[in-house]
């Protein structure tokens, strides 16, 4: 994969500082189950609050009880296959588990690989050893998980892993599944090259189990243990159990050895002691609740044996029965109805099909009269449109003569009009070269006399 590369170590394979295989954002995880441990109010507003290695361990002894992703009842899967299957995590969520948000967490720290040693050997809870294991399992390259888990392959250390009880198996048994199975419950691991799959599957094929013999002090002590934790889980009240080999008087500070140290059994005394403050709560609550019931059903009992109660109950009673018989008889009632229905419909069949033909022969005369109307009003239609086209030719005919006549007058009148025009310009161009000679010959005659003159 593109994104699964190894960030090495700055001091070697063996220094304090751990290598990161695959994703450094993710971690690995289930897109979906790390979109819901990044959405959870728990791990947002809790968890936010813890800042050190230390304050994250001793949340996981007090808050983790199983391993698996989901909590139990959140996520439905049924009725889902292929790609949507409760396996790939695809198709719906849920609530995300305690476990993963804590797992988060811890990767969030960037643990060393001395704090990831303590984790998985620690002896206070499997749980955290558990979580220790499963966060090798989705940072740590694939060619070293075996030596990573080689040493714990033997381990009797059990714990119950799923959520809401029912699968108890032992450290050594979890890590063989680690390494050979990629599902986990409701989510999948890390793929493992092929390579370093066969390699890893050779070596497990190849190492015997172990098999421990349990002494009889240690076999009675497992029987009590089971027939407690029987009991505790047939009580009325349930109530958390605590998980496998966990110290019952471990500290939540940053080192629980010193706190131990300065503490000493007061600290385990104001433990029991709040221990028994929330039992004598959850008593007072079961005490109230019983008081309460008593009193409704007291009540209850009490109005039911009061006489207008015991009248009304009467009351509702008879008209009940009022109603039944009324649709007992609409019910005969519509039967003979519809009896009655069908004799008439079988004694009026015959008159019926009579009537029927003399519709049909009716019909069929109205279509013949309506067939011989529409031609008749056809044919006037063609006559009326015959005789229009012969007026409008007519009409068309008289009309072109006029327009001739009129044409033919007007080009008279034009006529004339023009040579009366020309007779006037005439005249006046005649009128007008006649008073031009004789201004010219008074002229002539007026030189005339005017020589005359001065040679005289």
């Amino acid at each position: 994969m593109a994104n699964q590369a190894v960030s090495k170590p700055a001091s070697g394979k063996h220094g304090n500082v751990l290598p990161l295989w695959g994703n450094e954002k993710t971690m690995n995880l289930n897109p979906m189950i790390l979109t819901n441990v990044l959405s959870s109010p728990y791990f947002k507003v809790q968890l936010y609050e813890l800042k050190t290695y230390h304050e994250v361990v001793d949340e996981i002894y007090f808050k983790v009880t199983h391993v698996e992703p989901w909590e139990k009842g959140s996520r439905k899967t049924a009725g889902q296959t292929g790609m949507c299957g409760g396996v790939r995590g695809v198709g719906t969520g849920g609530i995300v588990s305690t476990a993963f948000c804590l797992l988060y967490k811890l990767f969030t720290l960037k643990l060393t690989r001395k704090q990831l040693m303590g984790l998985i050997t620690h002896t206070d809870s499997p749980y955290i050893r558990a979580l220790g294991f499963m966060y090798i399992r989705y940072t740590q390259p694939p060619a070293d998980l075996v030596d990573w888990y080689d040493d714990f392959m033997d381990d009797e250390e059990e714990l119950d892993v799923k959520a809401g009880g029912g699968c108890v198996m032992t450290v050594g048994e979890m890590l063989r599944s680690f390494l050979t199975k990629l599902e986990w419950f409701s989510t999948l691991f890390p793929r493992i090259p092929v390579p370093v799959q066969k390699n890893i599957d050779q070596q497990m094929k190849a190492r015997p189990r172990k098999v421990v013999q349990k002494e009889p002090q240690e076999e009675e002590d497992t029987f009590e243990e089971a027939g407690r934790q029987g009991e505790r889980r047939r009580s009325r009240t349930p109530r958390r159990t605590p998980s496998p080999r966990r110290s019952p008087k471990r500290s939540r500070s940053r080192s629980h050895h010193q706190e131990r140290d300065r503490h000493g059994p007061s600290f385990d005394r104001e433990l029991e002691r709040e221990r028994e403050r929330q039992r004598k709560e959850r008593d007072g609550r079961e005490r109230d609740r019983e008081r309460v019931d008593r009193e409704r059903r007291r009540s209850r009992s009490a109005d039911r044996n009061h006489p207008e109660r015991r009248e009304r109950r009467r009351s509702r009673s008879t008209s009940r029965d009022r109603r039944s018989e009324r649709r007992d008889k609409e019910r005969d009632g519509g039967d003979d109805r519809s009896k009655r229905k069908d004799r008439d419909h079988h004694r009026d069949r015959p008159a019926e099909r009579e009537r029927s033909r003399e519709r049909k022969s009716r019909g069929e005369s109205n279509d013949r009269r309506h067939k011989d109307d529409r031609e008749r009003h056809r044919d006037e239609r063609k006559a009326k449109k015959s005789s229009r086209s012969r007026s409008r030719e007519r009409r068309h005919r008289s009309g072109g003569e006029e327009k001739t006549r009129k044409r033919d007058g007007s080009h008279s009148r034009e006529k004339e009009r023009d040579g009366e025009q020309r007779a006037h310009k005439r005249s006046r161009s005649r009128e007008r070269s006649h008073h031009q000679r004789e201004f010219s010959n008074d002229h002539s005659k007026h030189a005339d006399r005017r020589r005359s003159q001065s040679v005289e």
